[in-house]
């Protein structure tokens, strides 16, 4: 595989570096874009009001002969970028290795997981990696993850993905003897708890941080369920987000006829 290799929390974050280093002793690293700077949070957005400026990197900041560029737009920039300017001959994309969680909800906040699914809109197949680490973590085991995320690839060499789906990939942060194994799950559920804290700015107007309390749902058979329990979660996710069951129920219902008569339309 020739791998395009990116992340959202910047180029030179401990992840991305780690991954690197074993996707290019694998012979797989094609080439690394990935931002200048945090992007966490940028879901799936894309700069249209700029220039987006792409720098190579020094060469020895990744491994010998990989190209590595720092992209000053967004994830989904850099994959967008990368696949169709810079190097249109990489068939996968490869989105980590993130430093914290993309589960349940959160997936379509995630900078990681949208970066993979702009991969995947390009016609390759894309994995997120995501390390379960919390910001008062001593230690963040990106090695475990490397490892865990090389495993799915192996799998995903050889069988490969389906169009139109991506596989979510999400690490505890523990040592790699600590992981009791992987589990595919579907995704789960999340709330913010008093999501909104308002405060006033230094001229008095009112301003919001936007951040809260996380509350999952603990169901078996989900991606933070499983991560809870030590286990790896594998999640694949489609881009495909039509209801379908909906649809069919609609279509019985003849709800487009109906729509059609409150426009008078015949």
């Amino acid at each position: 595989m020739k791998i395009l290799l990116t992340n959202d929390d910047g180029v030179i974050s401990q992840g991305i570096q780690i991954i690197s280093r074993m996707l290019a002793d694998k012979g797989w690293l094609a080439a690394v874009v990935a931002p200048d700077r945090e992007r966490s949070g940028m879901g799936h957005a894309i700069t249209v009001d700029r220039p987006v400026r792409v720098r190579p990197l020094d060469p020895g900041m990744f491994s010998a002969g990989v190209s590595a560029y720092a992209c000053d737009g967004t994830p989904t920039d850099c994959v967008t970028i990368g696949l169709e300017m810079l190097f249109p001959s990489a068939d996968c994309v490869v989105s980590g290795i993130n430093q914290g969680p993309n589960m349940s909800d959160d997936v379509t906040y995630s900078g990681t997981v949208c970066a993979a699914m702009e991969g995947v809109i390009l016609k390759r197949p894309a994995v997120a990696v995501s390390l379960c680490s919390k910001p008062g973590d001593s230690f963040k085991h990106n090695m475990t993850a490397a490892l865990s995320a090389m495993a799915v690839l192996e799998h995903v060499e050889k069988n490969p993905l389906p169009p139109g789906a991506l596989l979510n990939v999400n690490v505890p942060n523990e040592l790699i003897k600590n992981i009791k194994g992987f589990k595919l799950t579907q995704r789960g559920k999340r709330e913010y708890i008093d999501k909104i804290t308002c405060m006033k700015d230094p001229h008095g107007n009112d301003s919001y941080w936007v951040v809260g309390q996380i509350s999952d749902e603990h169901q078996e058979g989900t991606d933070v369920t499983a991560v809870n329990e030590g286990y790896v979660s594998v999640t694949p996710i489609s881009m495909d987000m039509t209801d379908y069951g909906l649809l069919v129920e609609m279509r019985s219902d003849s709800l487009d006829k109906k729509l059609d008569k409150s426009l008078n339309i015949a």
